[in-house]
């Protein structure tokens, strides 16, 4: 044979002499291998002599695993009916000396399959009784996944020897030898199995090779069959808990752990304030996408959860303002709900064996006994609200009818008891929830005539929209009803052509008032359309972008949009200064609305330069609200953002104007529902100026006491600084423990007057000032809800801004020790999880506004797409004169030290958020591996905490994918994090990149 493979390596330029020359060698060392076994054998050394000998003899260098020393020994030990105790005295002597790898020798051991040798199989499971609780491998990544594939092989060794020796004791019956080895084998693998190590392990290997795996499937099959021949209660027990350990290792990321049982959510309670006074026509997927988050983050069992949500709403309902709030109320909790409930019980609720329509009841149940609740409620919408609901649920499949009657019975006993309601004003009227149950057809109706084509009759439509404007029905269609009636009615109609100028003028201005006002109540988004592929856009939509004052939104008074051709402007002026009245004739309305800013602008710069009397002003502004109550709506949006413009005293004529404009016209000569047209014309306009005449402390007009005061206006203290507003009003909440509507107005006010960073720096100012555990935890729930006012923009601010200025500056670490830190810790993934997961699940919800950034950084800048430009946040890494090994810039990590699954899975880092989150991670990587540890190191330790604890099972590719792999090595540094599971969780597991870093680490514990 020597001499073959000499002359085969002594052909020169033969092909893949190199690979042959490789194979010669090792194949000659195997061989003397295993002569000097059988020396040893002969001469009889001891494991001590043998070891030596062996070692002066080979090479210096050579791995004994790659010889396959462990395979040779084992294989030379086995060859009789018993083992060779001199040869695996050898082998014991090599495992324990380290002289061969744990991996090695399980394979080794999984390729012996001869289990009729009793004394050969009982030395085997010794051998792995020698190990078997201190696995490890401390080698390259390569080596730690044949760890794991090698455990994995001896699971399914094992196994097939407990179903061989239970077929034997079919075939045999009870003999004890038997039962001796089998109850042997079982030990073995529990011992494996119990360790959530070695579980773990396991794990990587079966992703790593699938078919390894099926092999442990059918083997459990066998073992699991051959069950019933095992006569020994205990021996078969035992058994079965072996068997569940090693089933159980594809789910063991899902096992989650008892929380203790909480009495009130404040997250959900406050979440629900904010959709029903805020997004009351929102779509319902965000808002059940949205609870679902919460739900899963906190761990919130299915009944109390359900409880939460009806206590939110009763609570709405009895705190609203009469009117459109209490409408807003009365719809989102008989119609929207249900609805909301229906989608969540599509979702996998994680209640082990409990069905949703069970926990519905047993929330109902909840319900029941928070008796005072639903007293108030019945007083304040006159009727029997549970009752309804219940219905409302039933319908739905929610509820069985038997739950339903039985949960009806109970509030009627209850109800007997209850404070009786006092007969007066309300007797005779019909309650809301009745009224909004029952109005389905007519609002069928309204929908059908509103969408019928009018071309031939437009009467018909304008009395329609004319009823629509009347009394108490306007408030009621657009508050419950608003959603259906804005998805038929068109942004920008196209208005039948009618032989009436009167009617085509009515038509034009209740379509105009009535967008005004969808878009005062629910926000532009839910008139915009998508852009025309023309490139045409509708009247209304481009005057609502450039000229509509907007909580939120700074208009130029200068636009060339409020500057129309000088012609059209002076021949307004001069029909508004001369006519008594407007003449309707060949008006084309939508170019009066676009010209009217330009003419009130030279009609306000004539009455400040003496040309025009108070008098002649009066007259102008008469004729414009006269007739058309969208010419004078137009004028007050211009003036407003003019006004904005303006110092102190230079204000008294504009905002004279916009007095004088908002006051109705009682006149004869008034076009058709004039009287309705202009109560939703001084609305509109009411809310357009609230805000300018608040920072002047003036009144807009005399208050009337007959008058309905516009809900959660005016909220702000005067003349105080609203840094103390917000903690003063932060403060009442955390006391409270929930957030009311009024506080949410008032937060939202805040935010749009401060700005994004103002208002999320300073509330986690005041999160970090909590020292006790219970209100730091408490307080996380309530800024969680209060930061759904603009989830993305929040938390890109607190994720790039504010978290990377607390944990680069020393001298704000202090702030982060436990208790506050851990809490700030929680809400920060709390908020990046939620906007990661909204922001890659479709279009933002109308909520989600398109708030202007100007008080957020520009993140090209502060996070550059190219890695050879120097980062703002790198250049704060290495300003620390302590950690000179600290890098600069991204560019300056090697791929080994940045690479992250995101860069595998080939994420879009243009993206704002993301490119965030990916230099949050390298921060806190760097953190890690910094020799300095202090209250930033505890707080990186409870994010990480946090993310693993939030992690949903399978959804490993949300924000842990930007974390660098060589960060993993560094985590289970920290005790805390020293966790097989905590490491499955934090590595991408679908990448084999990742099984290897998560394999390397867990070894290596």
């Amino acid at each position: 044979m020597i001499f073959t493979y000499s002359c085969l390596l002594s052909v020169k330029g033969w092909p893949g002499t190199r690979d042959i020359r490789v194979f010669a060698l090792s194949s000659m060392k195997v061989v003397n291998l295993k002569q000097a076994i059988l020396q040893a054998w002969k001469e009889r050394w001891t494991d001590y002599q043998w070891a030596v000998n062996i070692k002066k003899n080979f090479p210096k260098g050579a791995t004994w695993d790659y010889l396959n020393l462990a395979e040779a020994l084992m294989e030379q030990a086995m060859i009789g009916p018993s083992p060779n105790p001199l040869i695996l005295s050898y082998l014991k002597y090599a495992i324990s000396s380290q002289m061969v790898s744990y991996a090695s020798v399980l394979t080794a051991i999984s390729k012996f399959d001869d289990f009729s040798r009793d004394l050969c199989v009982k030395s085997l499971l010794d051998i792995i009784d020698m190990f078997c609780c201190r696995l490890s491998c401390h080698g390259k990544a390569e080596e730690c996944i044949g760890l794991c594939r090698a455990l994995l092989g001896v699971v399914v060794w094992l196994l097939q020897a407990c179903a061989w020796y239970c077929e034997n004791l079919r075939e045999l019956g009870p003999v004890p030898s038997i039962e001796a080895i089998l109850r042997t084998c079982q030990e073995r693998l529990h011992t494996l199995m119990k360790s959530t190590k070695n579980r773990a392990l396991v794990h990587i290997a079966r992703l790593e090779d699938q078919g390894s795996w099926n092999n442990v499937e059918q083997a459990v099959i066998k073992v699991t069959e051959g069950l019933g021949n095992v006569p020994n209660q205990t021996l078969r027990t035992s058994l079965e808990e072996s068997l569940f350990l090693v089933k159980s290792i594809p789910s063991m990321l899902s096992v989650q752990c008892e929380l203790p049982v909480r009495a009130s959510f404040p997250s959900v309670h406050a979440f629900i304030m904010l959709e029903a006074t805020m997004n009351l026509i929102g779509e319902i997927q965000p808002l059940v996408e949205q609870l679902m988050m919460i739900k899963r983050m906190q761990k919130i069992p299915t009944p109390p959860f359900v409880l939460e949500i009806w206590k939110a709403c009763f609570t709405g309902l009895i705190e609203s303002p009469e009117g459109t709030e209490e409408l807003k109320w009365t719809a989102f909790t008989f119609l929207k709900i249900p609805q909301v409930l229906l989608r969540l019980k599509k979702y996998p609720q994680g209640d082990q064996g409990q069905d949703f329509m069970d926990d519905v009841n047993v929330a109902f149940q909840y319900l029941l006994k928070l008796t005072p609740l639903l007293d108030k409620a019945d007083q304040r919408c006159t009727c029997d609200c549970l009752s309804m609901l219940l219905q409302e649920c039933n319908k739905l499949g929610l509820l069985s009818d038997s739950n339903s009657a039985s949960l009806t019975s109970k509030r009627f006993g209850d109800r007997e008891s209850a404070p009786k309601l006092k007969t007066g004003d309300n007797a005779n009227k019909q309650p809301n929830p009745v009224l909004i149950l029952r109005a389905e057809p007519t609002v069928t109706n309204i929908l059908k005539t509103v969408d019928a084509d009018h071309s031939k009759s437009p009467e018909g439509l304008l009395g329609v929209l004319g009823h629509m404007l009347s009394g108490k029905m306007w408030d009621f269609l657009w508050t419950c009803f608003g959603i259906f009636i804005i998805n038929v009615w068109d942004v920008s109609p196209s208005l039948p052509i009618a032989k009436s100028a009167s009617v085509r003028a009515l038509l034009f201005d209740i379509s105009f008032l009535m967008l005004c006002h969808v878009v005062q109540t629910y926000g532009s988004e839910v008139v915009l359309s998508e852009p025309s592929p023309l490139g045409e856009t509708p009247f209304f939509e481009t005057w609502l972008q450039t000229c509509m004052p907007e909580e939120g939104k700074t208009l130029n008074p200068d636009h060339p949009c409020f500057r129309p051709e000088p012609g059209k402007v002076e021949s307004l002026v001069t029909l508004l200064n001369n006519s008594s009245e407007m003449k309707l004739v060949q008006v084309k309305w939508h170019e009066i609305c676009i010209s009217i800013p330009a003419a009130i602008l030279e009609i306000l710069n004539a009455w400040e330069n003496g040309l025009l009397s108070v008098e002649a002003v009066q007259k102008i502004t008469d004729n414009i609200k006269g007739k058309v109550c969208s010419m004078a709506i137009c004028a007050v949006a211009w003036l407003v953002a003019h006004v904005r413009m303006l110092g102190r005293d230079e204000r008294e004529k504009p905002q004279t104007m916009i007095r004088q404009l908002i006051t109705p016209l009682y006149a004869e000569n008034t076009l058709q529902f004039y009287s309705e047209r202009v109560t939703i014309m001084s609305s509109i306009m009411e809310h357009m100026c609230a805000d300018v005449f608040q920072q002047m402390g003036a009144a807009l007009r005399p208050p009337v006491e007959s008058q309905e005061q516009i809900p959660y206006r005016n909220l702000l203290p005067a003349k105080e600084p609203i840094r103390k507003a917000l903690s003063s009003q932060f403060q009442t909440v955390l006391r409270k423990g929930w957030v009311d509507s009024q506080a949410l107005h008032l937060f939202e006010g805040l935010l749009n007057m401060g700005g994004v960073f103002w208002f999320t720096n300073n509330l986690i100012k005041e999160l970090l000032k909590e020292t006790r555990r219970e209100w730091a935890n408490r307080a996380v729930e309530l800024l969680y809800s209060i930061f759904c006012l603009d989830t993305q923009q929040i938390t890109l601010t607190l994720l790039g801004t504010i978290l990377p200025n607390l944990l680069t500056d020393s001298a704000h670490w202090h702030s982060l020790s436990d208790p506050p830190g851990k809490a700030l810790a929680k809400l920060s993934v709390w908020c990046a999880l939620s906007s990661y997961s909204s922001h890659h699940k479709g279009p933002l919800s109308a909520r989600q506004r398109k708030r202007q950034k100007e008080d957020i950084e520009d993140y090209n800048s502060l996070f550059p797409l190219e890695d050879t430009q120097p980062s703002k946040l790198m250049r704060l890494l290495s300003s620390n004169e302590d950690e000179p090994v600290t890098l600069s810039s991204p560019g300056d990590r090697s791929m080994s030290s940045s690479l992250s699954a995101s860069q595998l899975h080939t994420v879009n880092m243009r993206d704002p958020l993301n490119r965030v989150l990916a230099n949050l991670f390298l921060l806190i990587s760097s953190i890690v591996g910094s020799k300095m540890a202090g209250p930033h190191t505890q707080f990186v330790q409870s994010f990480i905490e946090e993310c693993v604890e939030c992690l949903e099972q399978g959804s490993r590719g949300s924000i842990l994918q930007f974390m660098p792999f060589t960060m993993v090595s560094e985590l289970v540094k920290l005790p805390a994090l020293a966790n097989p599971k905590v490491v499955l969780a934090i590595t991408d597991l679908t990448l084999p990149l990742g099984r290897r870093v998560a394999a390397k680490a867990i070894s290596a514990l």
